[in-house]
């Protein structure tokens, strides 16, 4: 990619790795979550709660850990999250409900993300932002992709099969909890960027008014607003689909849950190579041209869902991984520069974290309570790529009317706002 033209920044290789083994350990730990209900006899529709519950406290505590992110060393704040994510591993381990345990990983998930993507924003300049964006989506993507085949790995029958009577899953969980370990030694090896922002008021009540307020002004903005809606639909149609592969594989092509996580690698497969792709030859300036792909997204899933060929689903779901990643690595980039340029790296990624995980709980919500009304998994999936289509394509008819009618007030600028 372009970064590796350019000097890269100090500490940025530790970022990556503590990245990968935390993202890795999210999605082994998911899978083996899965197969943990399954062995207690849960009803299949509570395997998107888990997701539910993670998401949750993005939600909740998105007025928070911005300015957190902001007030602490971010690298530091990212090993302490790793620690609080460890703790939600022993929970499950110890007998409390998945669904709980969950909840705790997604509280350290929500206070790390903001500091990663602040991080990234504050030892990137904006000529490199695309670049390290798609190192990292490649990472988060990459980690994805592995997590999923681990975590079909670890809740396989040969594995279970090894380990001695009583262990069960918790030999799998015991595993997870060392990959924890290892993102948190590495989290402390990335050097602060030396970026300091303003006290803020830490009164609740002040903290909830001061982020309606960056809310409001990431949204007015026009490339903000814009590439925050597409990264909001994005998202939560991504955390929808990752739940929806794994039903409608069982139902329409026969595979397991070990093996349709493994098929959930295609996607990941597909999104790294579109990441590459648009970190090696996407300029910030061009983000926008990207939401073409965002419609090709939502038209590629009814045709996924009526596929009935695993080595046809396999080449479909790396094709809509690929459009996904060229559509949402430059848009991203774009939302971050936007987002700092307005308000702070940590405030801002905050909004963002918030919109988009709204979304997340939004999708499962309306894809949980379907599920329970036995709705056909491959119907969910046509509907929802065809919503899709067709609001990115109503984003894309607005940006235009919006270009030929008045000037662009918030174009991308070469340098970074100062700190």
């Amino acid at each position: 990619m372009t970064l590796c033209c350019l000097r890269v920044p100090t500490g940025f290789h530790f970022l990556i790795a503590a990245q990968f083994a935390s993202a890795l350990a999210d999605n082994a730990l998911l899978i083996v979550t899965i197969a943990l209900m399954q062995q207690q006899g849960l009803p299949g529709w509570w395997a998107p709660l888990l997701k539910f519950g993670f998401t949750l406290s993005y939600v909740l505590l998105a007025p928070f850990v911005g300015p957190l992110a902001d007030a602490i060393p971010k690298a530091r704040l990212m090993a302490w999250m790793n620690g609080v994510k460890l703790v939600g591993v022993l929970a499950l381990l110890t007998g409390l409900h998945p669904v709980a345990a969950f909840t705790i990983v997604g509280f350290g998930a929500a206070a790390y993300a903001p500091a990663k993507y602040g991080l990234i924003t504050e030892i990137c300049g904006a000529e490199r932002l695309v670049a390290a964006n798609g190192w990292l989506e490649v990472t988060v993507v990459c980690a994805a992709l592995l997590g999923a085949v681990l975590g079909g790995v670890l809740v396989s029958p040969w594995l279970l099969g090894l380990l001695p009577d009583g262990v069960g899953l918790s030999g799998p969980m015991a595993v997870l909890v060392g990959v924890y370990v290892l993102a948190s030694l590495l989290n402390l090896g990335i050097p602060d960027s030396g970026a300091r922002y303003p006290a803020c008021v830490i009164h609740p009540g002040a903290l909830v008014r001061d982020f309606a307020a960056a809310n409001r002004t990431l949204w007015r903005d026009r490339d903000g607003g814009l590439s925050l809606a597409v990264t909001t639909i994005f998202w939560g149609v991504g955390a929808t689909l990752q739940f929806a592969v794994l039903r409608w594989s069982g139902e329409a092509l026969g595979l397991s849950l070990d093996r349709a996580a493994i098929l959930q690698a295609a996607v990941a497969v597909g999104v790294v190579v579109g990441a590459g792709i648009a970190g090696r030859w996407v300029p910030l300036a061009a983000a926008k041209r990207m939401l073409v792909f965002g419609v090709v997204l939502g038209l590629l899933m009814p045709v996924v869902a009526v596929t009935r060929s695993l080595p046809g689903a396999i080449a479909l779901l790396m094709l809509t991984g690929a459009v996904g990643g060229l559509m949402v690595v430059p848009l991203n980039a774009l939302l971050q520069h936007r987002g700092y340029t307005l308000l702070s790296a940590g405030r801002s990624i905050a909004v963002q974290g918030f919109n988009e995980n709204a979304s997340v709980l939004v999708l499962l919500g309306v894809y949980t309570a379907l599920l329970a009304l036995e709705v056909p998994t491959a119907t969910l999936m046509c509907g929802l790529g065809l919503l899709v289509a067709l609001a990115l394509a109503l984003l894309m008819r607005r940006e235009w009317r919006r270009r030929n009618v008045q000037p662009d007030n918030s174009s991308v600028r070469p340098e970074a706002a100062p700190h």
